[in-house]
């Protein structure tokens, strides 16, 4: 049952994850021009005067200013509105998600794996918009994700939570993954002669393989290959034929969306196909 205190951590917990969406995009645009994000005020990225606490509040400020710089007038980056958003939805999907789905009772997991969760979707959205804006995945952020991934997993198998079956096939989904990208990576480069997709996508299944296992792992690929599908149509098919099937649109935010998508409904989704299977 939804109570009244359950709606007020929720809208507190979406509140505070703006706040961490702004500071977000601020990383993710330094990020992206080579500045360094940990040094200086946020600042209008057209006129490139110092933004007051006023006009820095998230979304709010966004909507008071009617997305355009109080100095400049220039429009401000639909990027900071969009990260701040979503990661707002994430602290909130999170609290959601803590209280009826994936909380582990066993300490010290019942703070650990929340705060995890939460990091992960973090590095997330940092590539989501990363490679949605530049066509490239970072390889710290891919390397950081996966180092944490590992250290869960082998956690879990420790401490008896997880299985070492369940571990074993984790890895080796991993890997299958990994090897079913490269493949498809080297085989667009001997046919197109070009990079059928990025090599980061290669690096990304790897951590995305880990922190799903291996039936949800399936249903991610199978969804990211669909979405992916349906958004290049979309482009063509919008754009009258201008945009070319072999036009670059990037791929992590599919495999993100596929992940994002698994973890909810994932098992439910591998059930479900393989039932039609036996049929």
């Amino acid at each position: 049952m939804v109570t009244l205190s359950f709606l007020m951590i929720t809208t507190i917990l979406f509140a505070f994850g703006t706040i961490i969406g702004s500071f977000l995009s601020v990383v993710i645009l330094r990020s992206i021009s080579g500045e360094n994000w940990v040094k200086g005020r946020s600042r209008c990225d057209s006129c490139r005067k110092t933004i007051s606490w006023y006009d820095n509040i998230p979304l709010f400020s966004f909507l008071m200013l009617r997305g355009k710089c109080r100095h400049c007038r220039q429009p401000i980056l639909p990027l900071h509105p969009m990260v701040e958003f979503l990661t707002g939805v994430l602290f909130m999907w999170w609290y959601w998600a803590g209280s009826l789905f994936f909380r582990l009772t066993v300490a010290p997991y019942s703070v650990l794996q929340p705060i995890f969760w939460l990091v992960v979707g973090v590095i997330l959205i940092y590539i989501f918009i990363i490679d949605l804006n530049t066509m490239k995945i970072h390889n710290n952020a891919v390397i950081t994700l996966t180092v944490l991934a590992i250290i869960y997993r082998l956690s879990l198998s420790v401490s008896g939570i997880m299985q070492t079956a369940d571990l074993y096939s984790t890895f080796l989904a991993a890997l299958v993954s990994y090897l079913f990208f490269l493949a498809i990576y080297k085989l667009s480069i001997i046919v197109y002669k070009r990079e059928g997709m990025g090599f980061g996508d290669v690096l990304l299944v790897v951590p995305l393989a880990l922190l799903l296992g291996a039936q949800k792992m399936i249903v991610c690929l199978f969804l990211a290959f669909i979405i992916g599908a349906i958004v290049g149509l979309m482009q063509i098919a919008i754009s009258k034929g201008k945009t070319k099937l072999k036009s670059e649109i990037p791929f992590g935010p599919f495999l993100i969306i596929g992940t994002t998508i698994s973890l909810i409904w994932g098992q439910f989704i591998y059930s479900w196909y393989w039932s039609l299977i036996m049929l």
